[in-house]
């Protein structure tokens, strides 16, 4: 399967030539405007296909509410705010994400969400949470983020330090599947397209060892199949505690 699988990555690389074209020259930049756009729809696509997960994973936040204080949230990556449906009444949200093109859809969706106060959106990538103080807020959210970032246990550190202690970080992503699948085999084929369609995506990413190395007092972690696409079905969602 080796050589099949070398085979056809090869010929995705080449037709995604004309991307890395515009990737070297620039241009792709352009692309950072237009995939808000597209993402505001594939989210609520993917908000009704995960939302048994979501609405499970997001169950546990209010047990890291501080007593006689507000639940403060810090998503990073939040790109349109898919997620502020499924938090608790009260809390106040913090966002983050690479992308500033982000926060027009973004606001969209805190206004359909008035039971979650918003407080700021920042441009900051993962990996440099400079702007957000040492323990600073309650829980960190990421969902579909670390397969993107260039430097997962980068981001993972600036997740511990700007959490305070007994604090939680809250995850949902795909991960590469078992290197002895088919889907593995798609996962590795469409491996460059996923890069430039998905901002960054890298599909045959491991996530779930850089978070087991991460440091956690209590890793709560969980590999699960998804309702999507079959490549995309390998994923795992959990917490893990500061």
């Amino acid at each position: 399967m080796s050589f099949l699988m070398t085979f056809c990555t090869f010929v995705v690389k080449a037709l995604c030539l004309p991307l890395h074209v515009l990737d070297a020259a620039g241009l792709y930049k352009l692309y950072k405007r237009v995939v808000p756009f597209f993402l505001y729809r594939l989210s609520k696509l993917y908000n009704k296909k995960m939302h048994e997960r979501k609405k499970e994973l997001f169950a546990s936040l209010s047990e890291f509410k501080q007593p006689g204080e507000q639940l403060t949230i810090l998503e990073v990556g939040c790109g349109t705010g898919s997620n502020f449906h499924f938090y608790p009444a009260g809390c106040k949200v913090i966002c983050t994400d690479h992308n500033a093109h982000f926060e027009k859809y973004l606001q969209r969706n805190m206004r359909e969400n008035p039971h979650v106060t918003y407080e700021k959106f920042a441009e900051a990538s993962a990996e440099d949470l400079r702007s957000f103080q040492d323990a600073c807020v309650d829980v960190v959210v990421c969902t579909l983020v670390l397969c993107s970032v260039d430097n997962v246990p980068q981001t993972l550190r600036e997740v511990r330090r700007v959490l305070r202690p007994g604090g939680a970080f809250f995850f949902l992503e795909h991960v590469a599947a078992d290197p002895t699948t088919w889907t593995y085999f798609f996962q590795h084929v469409l491996k460059p397209l996923c890069y430039y369609i998905g901002d960054g995506c890298q599909v045959t990413r491991a996530t779930w060892t850089h978070l087991e190395a991460a440091g956690f007092s209590d890793l709560k972690l969980r590999h699960m199949k998804a309702p999507l696409i079959f490549f995309n079905k390998p994923h795992i969602m959990g917490y893990g505690v500061k």
